[in-house]
């Protein structure tokens, strides 16, 4: 028997088939919503200077739909509009800390603040020493010479430097500060 070949066994008899022409198109349900929904997943998403066209054919929309919209979320301070031929836009980071600064700062006590902060700061003080660097990014991937499956390498890495952003976002939210327009700052555990 190849591999590829089922067993007549395989189905119980009393089930039926799945009737495929009854599901929805997977297309229809990325693309369905509302515009303004669209867009945003959109703008999350781009990570350089998108042209509008690209823009709008992420979206699923029309181009002069997509223009206005980024207009809009540019007076919001969502997108910065980068001028030229063709106007292109990219997503503002500091908006969208300083947005996450406020959801926090809503949603936590400073009481619940500073243990949260403790907490990761804990846990960024195990990374650090477990892999006896000061940061995610002085850590090599691929050194062969400790004994870890790269995956979970990976994995701790990728989670300490997840705990490295939530900590200067916590710490932002306590000190009622918003973070820095820059890169995510380092706190020293």
């Amino acid at each position: 028997m190849d591999l590829t070949d089922t067993t007549d066994d395989i189905r119980d008899a009393d089930e039926e088939p799945p009737d495929f022409g009854e599901w929805g198109d997977p297309e229809a349900l990325l693309k369905g919503g509302p515009i303004r929904e669209r867009m945003l997943d959109v703008v999350l998403q781009i990570r350089e200077p998108t042209k509008v066209a690209t823009i709008a054919e992420r979206a699923d929309c029309d181009t002069e739909t997509a223009r206005d919209y980024l207009e809009w979320f540019a007076e919001m301070g969502m997108v910065r509009e980068i001028e030229g031929r063709p106007v292109r836009y990219e997503r503002n980071g500091s908006y969208w800390r300083w947005r996450r600064v406020e959801q926090i700062r809503e949603r936590y006590s400073d009481e619940e603040l500073v243990d949260a902060l403790s907490e990761t700061i804990d846990a960024i003080a195990e990374y650090r020493e477990r892999f006896d660097a000061d940061s995610p990014e002085d850590v090599s991937l691929t050194n062969a010479d400790t004994g870890i499956a790269v995956e979970e390498r990976w994995e701790a890495l990728s989670e300490w430097a997840t705990l490295e952003r939530r900590a200067e976002l916590l710490d932002a939210a306590r000190r009622d500060e918003s973070p820095s327009g820059g890169s995510v700052g380092r706190i020293d555990a």
